[in-house]
């Protein structure tokens, strides 16, 4: 079993240590000065790269994101175009490039077959093929490597601490499993995992710089910086990434924090189009250029389509969630066998749809197109074919939304935000091609007043641009991004008013259904400790309320170290309050798990310290609590050391000005300096003496208590429908073992192991939900007390 490390970073001990950094590195140079009276060029120059550091790391991420970006574009266009055919004049090209300068095709791209129905068998072979591939790597290298990674990244911004989730191995399976998961068809995308890889990447890179090193709060800068730039090279707009970085991902975001992220999408970017990927000058595949106006009669269009947007964002979210609770539950010991399945489903589904066999992003490019200008795909701008355009745009609106909910969250690298924005083009494109029937059936009408004659009054593309801009707003909950990231992808002044309009509409709507996009609502899923911006509360009632009273605290004079050992083998705790003595209770400072551990091992390493030997965290207490000895207390910078030294001077690793406050303290404003400050703990102090301690951990759950009843649900219902579409599945499941063995005995294959799925409901202790945890190696917490009322059916303990 896997094990993962779950806790959280304190930021204010971060910057105090960045503080006693700079102030060490300025009495070094003053000291300098004394001794050799100026300063040289090899002295000049290693100060230089020390206050240069922060760019050359953006830099070398920002390069690393854009050559990534570039490599997957184009390994993600070939492995989508060889499911339907090869080129037969180089076969490592894809169909644009091997017909270059062609329009509909052209005779050095062959189809698989002349024959329709083996074409469809060989792009479901392609789809199976590049799912199984994708789950084999991703579960046994990089368990990590599955899902989108931003609401993870959102908590590992914030201060959560999951090891491996931004490691080298992550970045690598990421990076190959991500291009055969588009490629397999699934109705997921590419660009939520593009801040996962372009954060991974900034993290390793950083892990070469000491100052990042070993300074988790430097560190948070350069993965803010990265997940801009993984926008960036998304949908080649640089500002856009630098938005949805401080909307969406950074609780707390200075201008330092934005000026290199901005630095960083700008060198990702421009790298991106030095490689050009595309060979058009474009940095994304579905950017286009729009020279009409728009007209306001329009509007009334437009507030339509930002209603879908609103309605798509809460449909797909309280489904998925639904979806993603059955996965936990059931197919959590299938992760392979259940993207190979939906793989083949998709594949057998989409392939008879024009809209939905092609790749989602070429698919938003021929739907963002105008009709004029000889851009024409299957005569989806052809007045005959007109309603039956509109026919196959709504089937795929209506599949498309589907297979999102089933697939998002399947253990493969997949994202949402092409999946959404295709399923809004759909739907845009249908609604532009509607209106402009309407015009041509009804022009003297007054309503088309400000149409002029003789030139073309409706461009269905805007519409499908406009969709996609109101269903990206709609699932991710995110505004002033999403309209300069559409107007970085057309360029069109004229357009941002009604993408505002959009995306405006889109937010009051998905506001009616519930705060929070599906990235914030994963981590209220996951159980992440992630206390979030958007939200709003009044609870009315002191931090007392909340905080943990029973507190295991250390007195600050004569505890032995094998005692102090014992007590951190009997918990888990992150640190201790350390108090004068347990009777008084006074509030002396705070040490963390890992310093206190440091330093211990310290003790015994270089002062041969024995058990008994009695540690201080104050240096008065060490020089007035042993009057038999004449020997000074052991610090850590003594250079003689004995087995007889019995007194070991931990005062440098305590914190003697932790963050407290009074026990009336509204919990509002408690909840506030953990966003703001981004503390691991808070003390709670009453006329110096110690009373208890919060976490954020014990606000969350106090929260849910709150929420579970003011919302009461009962989930009985839920959970029985949800155990009957397994039991359909499970018989399904056993129809196709049987047919299965009876081929492989006819063919004399022999028959093999069969397919077996086994409901945890109907199992035995042995098969219980803890396994289930074990399985799933995806990060969760259990928040004791939480109540069952507000969990959900999705809820996974880890033991």
């Amino acid at each position: 079993m896997r094990t993962h490390t779950k806790k959280l970073k304190d930021w204010v001990q971060d910057a105090a240590r960045e503080q006693i950094r700079r102030k060490a590195r300025r009495q070094e140079k003053a000291g300098f000065f004394e001794r050799e009276g100026g300063i040289g060029w090899r002295r000049k120059l290693w100060e230089s790269y020390d206050a240069g550091q922060a760019w050359i790391v953006v830099t070398l991420v920002g390069s690393a994101i854009g050559l990534n970006a570039a490599f997957l574009n184009i390994v993600t266009e070939w492995l989508s175009d060889i499911k339907l055919g090869h080129c037969t004049t180089a076969f490592y090209l894809n169909e644009s490039f091997c017909c270059w300068g062609a329009e509909n095709g052209c005779p050095e791209w062959k189809r698989w077959s002349s024959f329709w129905f083996l074409n469809y068998i060989f792009y479901i072979i392609f789809a199976a093929i590049f799912a199984i591939t994708a789950g084999v790597l991703v579960k046994a290298f990089a368990p990590y490597a599955a899902g989108s990674g931003i609401s993870e990244i959102k908590c590992i911004i914030a201060g959560f601490v999951m090891k491996g989730f931004l490691g080298a191995w992550t970045l690598l399976i990421k990076s190959i499993a991500l291009p055969l998961a588009i490629a397999s068809g699934l109705s997921v995308g590419k660009e939520g995992p593009s801040v996962h890889y372009a954060v991974c990447t900034g993290n390793v890179i950083s892990r070469f710089f000491n100052k990042y090193r070993r300074n988790a709060a430097k560190t948070r800068e350069i993965l803010s910086a990265s997940a801009a730039a993984g926008v960036a090279v998304a949908f080649g707009s640089p500002i856009g990434g630098v938005l949805f970085s401080l909307e969406e991902m950074s609780n707390y975001f200075p201008l330092k924090t934005m000026w290199r992220s901005y630095f960083c999408a700008l060198v990702a970017t421009a790298v991106l189009a030095a490689m050009n990927p595309f060979r058009t000058g474009q940095l994304v595949m579905f950017q286009v250029k729009y020279d009409r106006d728009w007209h306001f009669f329009e509007i009334l269009f437009y507030l339509i389509i930002g209603v879908f947007g609103g309605l798509y964002g809460a449909f797909v979210i309280k489904w998925n969630l639904r979806a993603q609770a059955f996965r936990k539950k059931y197919l959590t010991k299938y992760p392979i066998l259940e993207a190979t399945v939906l793989a083949v489903v998709t594949a057998i589904i989409c392939y008879p749809n024009m809209f939905l066999r092609i790749d989602m992003t070429e698919s938003m490019e021929i739907l963002f197109l105008e009709c004029e200008g000889g851009h024409d795909y299957d005569e989806l701008c052809d007045r005959k074919n007109r309603w039956r355009m509109i026919f196959s745009l709504a089937i795929a609106t209506i599949v498309r939304t589907l297979l999102v909910i089933i697939s998002y969250g399947c253990k493969v690298p997949a994202g949402i935000f092409v999946p959404s924005m295709a399923i809004g083009a759909s739907f845009g494109r249908m609604v532009g091609i509607f209106v402009q029937y309407l015009h041509e059936s009804f022009p003297t009408s007054a309503f088309f007043a400000g149409c002029q004659p003789d030139v073309p009054c409706i461009t269905p593309g805007t519409y499908a641009f406009l969709g996609a801009a109101a269903a990206l707003s709609g699932i991710m909950h995110i505004t002033v991004s999403v309209v300069v990231i559409m107007f970085e992808l057309t360029g069109a002044l004229t357009y941002i008013l009604p993408t505002m309009i959009v995306v405006g509409v889109t937010k009051a709507v998905g506001e009616r259904f519930g705060k929070g996009g599906i990235a914030d609502r994963a981590i209220w899923f996951n159980g992440f400790p992630f206390l979030d911006n958007k939200e709003e509360h009044t609870f009315g009632v002191p931090v007392s309320q909340v905080m943990t009273s029973n507190v295991v605290a250390l007195p600050a004079a004569g505890l032995e170290i094998r005692a102090i050992e014992r007590i951190m083998a009997e918990n888990k705790f992150q640190g201790y309050p350390v108090v004068d003595d347990v009777t008084s209770k006074i509030l002396i400072g705070y040490v963390g798990r890992t310093e206190l551990r440091y330093a211990i091992d310290r003790a015994k390493r270089e002062q041969m310290a024995p058990g008994h030997a009695k540690c201080y965290f104050t240096s008065t207490s060490a020089s007035t609590t042993t009057p038999s000895s004449s020997m000074p207390s052991v610090t850590f910078d003594t250079m003689a050391a004995t087995s007889a030294q019995l007194n070991v001077d931990m005062s440098r690793f305590m914190d003697p000005t932790p963050l407290s406050v009074h026990p009336r303290l509204p919990l509002e404003t408690v909840m506030e300096l953990f966003k703001k400050m981004g503390p691991r703990v808070i003390l709670i102090e009453y006329r110096g003496r110690l009373t208890g301690l919060v976490t954020v951990k014990d606000c969350l759950k106090y929260q849910f208590k709150v929420e579970a009843q003011e919302n009461p649900r009962d989930d009985r219902t839920l959970n029985e429908g949800q155990e009957r579409v397994w039991s359909v599945m499970h018989q399904v499941a056993v129809w196709f073992d049987v047919r299965l063995n009876e081929l492989r005995r006819r063919l004399g294959i022999g028959s093999g192991p069969g397919i077996q799925l086994h409901s945890p409901i109907s199992q035995t202790s042995s098969m219980d939900r803890g396994q289930h945890s074990a399985e799933d190696e995806r990060p969760s917490i259990e928040l004791e007390d939480r109540p069952r009322g507000r969990r959900g059916p999705d809820h996974v303990e880890v033991r």
